[in-house]
């Protein structure tokens, strides 16, 4: 017969197999929490509270001899002890997954001949047990969902842009929803915020040009030449120089005042000796610098991410710099990074924010505005591209500008309702972690007042997305036991 075991944060262990003796309860936990009353009997529900679930599970394995034993005990403190909540999955509970820690210690084991047994104490933070993840399509701005679990699920929805709109709205057959952004009244004018008036991934770079190129005096020299990949912009090559040198390519637009451009840095840098500067510039009219974003590696000894985000020309490394090497560098050891980059211009104020994607999310995010005078007021004509390498230090693996976007953006009155999402953008309803995500940004900050993370609930559930013909929707969760 096959002993059984348990697989826990991804992992199991063939000498490891589980004996008689579990004391997890047979379903969740609740506390009632009582109101007695004088003179009456009994006494009044006042809530109830689902509990954290402690238990023990007793093990048992083969040690050849005593030091063999102690290894194999280091072994599981290694591979138990953790500092989150982690999957557990057992044998004899095919489909289920709980989330645990290994709480108090790895009791003594006792020895029996040549066996050792003993427990383990799991802590279950979340003791509901979960079944595996479902994934639903909306049909028509509907999903007709059944939840099979013993308890409320809750979802995550995602709903992929198709037509430019002013809100968006999930609703379930219980009139809870979430929402954000604004419907339209009759009586107000929509207006297109944004315009997109350039969009470049590298396939169409042969339409970019090599001058009036112009980095920071300071940094070296333009040399070498940009190529596309099939992805993205990357650097063919370096040319030479005795500081940072590297190519660049520039792009006339029709001049903007008010505009937003955001794009994406994917690096791979397979040695913290890497260096690697990646930028983009904004000239007016006369070629006047209006200001530069971008990220670099500054430091042989570590994988280091400095964001950067400055208005107007070089004077030194903090005049101007909103973002930089003081409010913004990531030294996590991280050999790859995704980073999004986004500078906005609307009136006087200037807004910079970077991000590392991770999984399609942003993390280590930053935000920085500030107020800027006349000088750097000028209308934006040209953007440049710039990779660039610093003297003989090892190049990275990649370094590439996936894509970069320009748009213009337009004034608004207060009689107007911008459109927040337009065709391809991604809107994440995140009811497990409570999040509003758009293209993995958070988005907390446009929810409707009367908006709610609700849950499924057993049996058969009702979701329709608002407005009509807008979305393309799916709806996924992981049924919840008691």
């Amino acid at each position: 017969m096959t002993k059984k075991s348990f697989t826990f944060n991804g992992i199991r262990k063939p000498w490891l197999h589980m004996t008689r003796g579990r004391t997890k309860p047979l379903i969740t936990p609740v506390q009632r929490n009582l109101l007695n009353v004088s003179g009456m009997h009994g006494a009044h529900l006042q809530s109830s509270e689902v509990d954290a679930m402690p238990f023990n599970q007793p093990i048992a394995f083969i040690a050849k001899n005593d030091e063999h034993a102690l290894q194999l005990k280091d072994e599981l403190a290694e591979w138990l002890i953790t500092e989150e909540p982690a999957e557990l999955k057992f044998d004899d509970e095919p489909g289920r997954t709980y989330y645990a820690i290994v709480q108090n210690t790895i009791e003594d084991f006792e020895r029996i001949g040549i066996m050792r047994q003993g427990s383990i104490s799991f802590l279950c933070l979340d003791p509901y047990a979960y079944g595996e993840e479902d994934t639903k399509e909306f049909t028509s701005d509907t999903a007709i969902i059944s939840n099979p679990g013993t308890a409320p699920a809750d979802p995550i929805i995602e709903l992929e842009v198709e037509e430019a709109t002013t809100f968006a709205m999930v609703q379930n057959q219980n009139q809870e929803y979430m929402m954000i952004g604004t419907p339209i009244e009759d009586d107000i004018e929509v207006v297109n915020g944004k315009e997109l008036i350039l969009t470049e991934n590298g396939s169409t770079l042969d339409k970019w040009d090599t001058t009036p190129t112009r980095i920071d005096s300071w940094i070296g020299n333009i040399a070498g030449n940009m190529r596309h990949d099939g992805t993205g912009i990357l650097a063919e090559s370096y040319g030479t120089g005795d500081k940072m040198h590297g190519p660049a390519v520039i792009k006339e637009i029709p001049p903007v005042q008010d505009f937003e451009i955001d794009t994406t840095f994917d690096i791979i840098s397979n040695f913290e000796i890497d260096n690697y500067r990646m930028e983009i510039y904004m000239f007016d009219e006369g070629m006047n610098m209006l200001g530069k974003m971008g990220v670099n590696d500054n430091n042989r000894n570590l994988w280091r991410r400095n964001g950067l985000g400055r208005v107007g020309e070089y004077v030194d490394n903090s005049t101007r710099y909103v973002i930089g090497g003081g409010n913004y560098q990531q030294d996590d050891l991280k050999k790859v990074s995704l980073m999004y980059l986004r500078v906005k211009r609307e009136g006087k104020k200037v807004t910079f924010y970077i991000a590392e994607i991770r999984n399609g999310r942003h993390h280590a995010t930053l935000t920085r505005s500030m107020n800027v005078s006349s000088d750097y007021l000028g209308k934006l004509k040209y953007v440049q591209l710039f990779i660039g390498n610093w003297k003989d230090r090892n190049r990275t693996f990649r370094t590439r500008i996936n894509y970069v976007n320009v748009y213009e953006l337009a004034q608004n009155t207060v009689d107007n309702t911008p459109y927040i999402l337009y065709p391809g953008d991604i809107v994440t309803f995140d009811h497990v972690n409570e999040e509003i995500l758009i293209n993995g940004e958070d988005r907390k900050d446009l929810k409707d007042f009367g908006g709610s993370f609700f849950s499924l609930t057993k049996g058969e559930n009702q979701l329709i997305m608002h407005p009509a013909n807008s979305f393309f929707g799916n709806v996924k969760f992981r049924p919840r036991y008691r």
